[in-house]
């Protein structure tokens, strides 16, 4: 088993950290996340920008470079952000933008369009949304006229799954990732989403889990490893995501 961490967190307080929603999130440093996942295969992965780390990223470069070339970064910015800044922060390993719907902190959903064709013309970043997928149909017709999309946590809800799906038969990829967070059945999500696309589905392990209702646990990959062959679980723990990460 090889694993590409698609989804987690550093937070480290030697660099803004801002309440958000009333919430402080935890430190959780490289050596942290490194001891967490010392017994799994983990080859690569994603650090993803959270709600209470705003635009800055200084705590990204800095984790990037403990981390190494086989990790990449996730990150928000203010769609003002100048073409040098994004080709600055490409050349220290930032691989996508993010959109926190959810929970905030990100630049506004009307600058989707704009912001993602700007970002993925320049250095071919995707652009990845953390939003209920019961939302999505108020934007489908614009994410499905965007050049690459990801969509965090499975879409969070039940309701939001059948949206989810015909986005995901469009090209849209998605994060197998959160299931202590979701509210739908994780099981039927993961199938319906590999049925359509097998390409799509990329595992991480959300680490540290932060606000989840249940942590990551070894027992998430698990069942992955129980609903699929072996050749399926590889693509959703390994290939799928480093090929969308590492064109």
């Amino acid at each position: 088993m090889r694993i590409f961490d698609a989804h987690f967190h550093i937070i480290d307080f030697d660099f803004p950290i801002i309440e958000n929603q009333g919430y402080l999130p935890p430190s959780y440093v490289a050596e942290d996340y490194q001891q967490a996942t010392i017994d799994l295969h983990v080859l690569g992965g994603a650090i993803v920008s959270g709600s209470f780390q705003g635009f800055d990223q200084n705590y990204l470069v800095k984790a990037l470079q403990q981390l190494g070339p086989t990790f990449c970064g996730v990150t928000q910015l203010p769609y003002t952000v100048t073409d040098e800044e994004i080709l600055n922060l490409n050349d220290n390993g930032v691989k996508a933008l993010r959109f926190n719907i959810k929970r905030g902190g990100s630049e506004d959903l009307s600058k989707l369009d704009y912001f993602a064709r700007r970002v993925h013309d320049l250095v071919e970043w995707h652009s990845e949304l953390y939003i209920d997928a019961k939302e999505l149909p108020e934007i489908a017709s614009n994410i499905e006229k965007l050049p690459a999309i990801s969509i965090d946590h499975l879409g969070l809800s039940e309701e939001g799954l059948p949206h989810l799906l015909k986005l995901v038969d469009k090209g849209v990829h998605v994060k197998a990732t959160g299931f202590g967070r979701v509210a739908l059945d994780v099981e039927n999500a993961l199938k319906s989403i590999y049925t359509i696309n097998p390409d799509a589905l990329m595992f991480g392990t959300d680490l540290p889990s932060t606000r989840a209702k249940r942590p990551f646990d070894v027992a998430d990959i698990e069942l992955i490893q129980q609903l699929f062959d072996e050749q399926a679980v590889d693509k959703i723990l390994y290939t799928n995501a480093l090929k969308w990460y590492f064109k």
